[in-house]
């Protein structure tokens, strides 16, 4: 067997340490990767910063870490399509319910995967790029195209075919669930009004979105909602905190009845990394049910769904299949779609997991933080 390392979350608050981890074989519709690289993302963060407030599932300790890249060791019984030496990108899911929590978790030199939620990558594209993708491109897949959320046409290869008539706005585009929402909206045929800071507006319309709106102007709502006067809005997608209310108001001047939300309304990381913070917290959650229930109010008024997307809920229906087994393998080898956003290289080596995490936290704009295994 193999020798393997992880970056463990050994109890609730603490700075992740470097250890020994086992080394799990390949069962049934499974693959072993040996990473080379990994991604960081708020929900790692989150889960570190919070206790027991999220993923209250997860056992300590624990191995976070959803996005890997890196070569096939081992494909389990089953599995077709990807053969060992192969070079993918997955979702590693070991954080979710009802998972081999430490076998599957990213953090670690060899995780197991599942094989329908891993994609063959170009030899063309470095696994520091591709490995911005898993999380991100699962969760706007799923706000998008499941029944549950948005409930678009999948992508196809000749969106061209499709009226470009309909519109979907997806509101924090920079992010990298946004990034990946454009680029599926506009593969699924649909035209995109996204909103981004100045700075990145030529990035969205490069990824395909026609409107770009600076999310901070005090107009930026009348703005869309003029520009998509006489246009059929198919859902709007809120992602970031803050996100919400001016989506929802979109929604409701423009005759939409979806919404999916992606980001709560009050941010978590104004919560301090503490035990017995009893205080934040009490105040974190009246904020969050005060803003939430005016909202879901305000939709009840309009006759809008809104409801929050989770991103490995792919795992359960059709979107899972289309996006892993079908849509993405052939994107990225045709180069129709982006790796987005930037990574950004903090550091080498396990050990060089919690800096990332420290940078996450400080906060990033376009960016996501990768660390080299």
């Amino acid at each position: 067997m193999p020798t393997n390392s992880a970056a463990w979350l050994s109890a609730p608050y603490a700075d992740l340490t470097v250890g020994d981890a086992p080394y799990t074989p390949a069962s049934a519709g499974e693959l072993v990767i040996r990473n080379r690289v990994v991604a960081v993302n708020p929900l790692d963060e989150v889960k570190q910063s919070t206790g027991g407030l999220m993923y209250s599932w997860l056992p300590h300790p624990a191995i976070l870490g959803e996005d890997v890249a890196g070569e096939v060791v081992e494909v389990g019984p089953g599995v077709t399509g990807i053969a060992v030496g192969d070079r993918v990108i997955a979702y590693a899911v070991g954080m979710e319910k009802n998972r081999n929590h430490a076998a599957e978790g990213g953090f670690q030199l060899f995780s197991v995967v599942r094989a329908d939620l891993a994609s063959p990558i170009p030899d063309d594209l470095p696994f520091e790029n591709a490995v911005v993708l898993p999380l991100a491109v699962s969760t706007a897949a799923s706000a998008l195209f499941q029944a549950d959320q948005l409930g678009l046409r999948h992508p196809t290869a000749h969106p061209g075919t499709h009226d470009h008539d309909e519109w979907v706005v997806v509101w924090g585009g920079s992010t990298s669930v946004g990034s990946n929402a454009i680029q599926l909206a506009v593969a699924a045929g649909y035209s995109v009004l996204a909103t981004a800071s100045p700075q990145n507006h030529d990035r969205m319309r490069a990824l395909g979105a026609q409107q770009v709106i600076d999310y901070r102007s005090p107009s930026a709502v009348r703005e869309i909602v003029s520009l998509l006067k006489g246009r059929r809005l198919a859902g709007v997608f809120a992602i970031g905190t803050g996100s919400a209310e001016p989506s929802v108001a979109i929604a409701a001047a423009s005759g939409c009845t979806r919404v999916t939300l992606a980001s709560p309304s009050v941010s978590m990381s104004t919560l301090p990394r503490r035990p017995r913070a009893w205080f934040s917290l009490a105040r974190f959650g009246a904020a969050m049910a005060s803003r939430m229930g005016l909202l879901q109010l305000r939709c009840l008024r309009h006759g809008i769904r809104a409801r929050f997307v989770w991103g490995s809920s792919l795992m359960n229906n059709e979107v899972g299949p289309m996006l892993w087994g079908e849509f993405l393998p052939r994107a990225l080898a045709e180069g129709s779609f982006a790796a987005t956003p930037r990574a950004e290289v903090v550091g080498s080596g396990l050990e060089s997991i919690q800096p990332a995490l420290d940078a996450l936290r400080r906060g990033a704009s376009a960016t996501k933080f990768v660390v080299t295994l």
